[in-house]
């Protein structure tokens, strides 16, 4: 009974865990636009250092000081998606040439 029951109990509290993440990320903001991931985005990184400078503190860690760099997540984000979207429409027509030296190809070989 109980080596059915544990694969249940598993699958319920990994069931459970991603619902919360989903939920949680969801409540923040970040299945949101844009403009509202930003603002997450901006929160959280307010909120992390303090939280983490007091946990190292509470455990007797001493972590190095964070670099600071200008990275904006959504220009990358972005251009990503401009990249995937212009390599989606010029999808069919390369097909369409890659199929036609193909076929010469085939074609040269069998002459």
């Amino acid at each position: 009974m109980a080596a059915r029951l544990f694969p249940v109990v598993k699958f319920v509290i990994k069931g459970s865990l991603a619902g919360a993440a989903v939920y949680v990320a969801y409540d923040q903001g970040l299945l949101g636009s844009g403009t509202q991931g930003a603002e997450a985005l901006k929160k959280a990184q307010a909120a992390l250092p303090p939280a983490i400078q007091e946990w190292t503190s509470y455990v007797g860690w001493e972590l190095p000081p964070t670099p600071k760099f200008d990275f904006s997540l959504s220009d990358s984000w972005n251009k990503g998606v401009q990249t995937v979207m212009s390599a989606l429409s010029v999808a069919p027509t390369r097909a369409c040439e890659c199929t036609v030296e193909g076929w010469k190809y085939v074609k040269d070989l069998v002459k």
